[in-house]
């Protein structure tokens, strides 16, 4: 199955298989299909393809990169949350505000949960993954060091934007067979393997069950590798896995006056 999010035309929000040009709506991921008949995808928009209740991030979870750094191998998988404000999705537009400083891309393989997980064995686990996405994991690298006290992993990825999610979901999947590609302006910055985790994706789900119910929708990007790098507005950011799709971005800057903006 290939599950998508978008905006109709006229404005209305579904979810659900993208079949054949069409989208067979569901009420959420995991739920059966709903008694409709399928919304035509013509002039539809691409959105983030699930809207986390929790939005969680690895660090350190590739051996590439744990070697090159010298960093040791985790116990238990090493992560942080990003707020759901952060989330977009295929052909946002992600202003970068002044107070980021240096802003880094991490691409990376995403699971999406299908089923309410707790205190899950490795197996069960493994059933509870719905399918796997593309993840662009934008990081402030000077909010994130700034203070020698006290890292600030929420603050420094936690942005508006800065999760990117997309293009689809794709449930049939073999992860190990995945490459995790990187392009920034039309220019390969990464490629590296999704065999080379340390954690696969069932024992992050499994370790992170015992931590937190992890509930259907929510989001884990499972750590990037070597060849992340700065970006800055103007750059185009493209997050390609191939049988999934590619997730791409623009960088903007912040607007020249920037106020608050306080909802109604």
């Amino acid at each position: 199955m290939i599950w998508g999010r978008i905006a109709t035309a006229d404005g209305r929000i579904l979810a659900g298989e993208i079949r054949e040009s069409t989208l067979i709506p569901h009420p959420s991921v995991g739920r059966a299909p709903l008694p409709v008949p399928p919304e035509p995808m013509a002039g539809a928009t691409l959105l983030a393809p699930t809207v986390p209740g929790k939005f969680i991030g690895l660090w350190n979870n590739y051996q590439a990169s744990a070697e090159k750094n010298g960093w040791a191998r985790p116990e238990h998988p090493l992560y942080f949350l990003k707020p759901g404000s952060s989330v977009v999705g295929q052909g946002a537009q992600v202003s970068v505000p002044r107070q980021a400083g240096r802003v880094i891309f991490e691409g990376e393989l995403g699971v999406v949960i299908g089923q309410t997980c707790r205190n899950a064995s490795p197996e069960a686990a493994e059933a509870a993954i719905f399918g796997y996405t593309c993840i662009n994991d934008l990081t402030s690298l000077d909010v994130l060091n700034a203070d020698p006290a006290f890292a600030q992993w929420t603050r420094a990825k936690g942005f508006d934007g800065f999760g990117v999610i997309g293009p689809v979901v794709a449930t049939q999947v073999n992860w190990r067979d995945l490459t995790i590609r990187t392009l920034v302006n039309g220019r390969e910055r990464q490629s590296y393997p999704a065999s080379d985790m340390i954690f696969s994706p069932a024992q992050v789900v499994s370790h992170l069950s015992h931590d937190m119910t992890l509930e259907p929708g929510d989001v884990i990007a499972l750590g990037t590798s070597l060849g992340v790098r700065p970006v800055k507005p103007g750059d185009v950011v493209a997050v390609s896995i191939d049988g999934i799709g590619s997730v791409e971005i623009t960088l903007v800057a912040p607007p020249q006056a920037e106020g608050a903006d306080i909802g109604s």
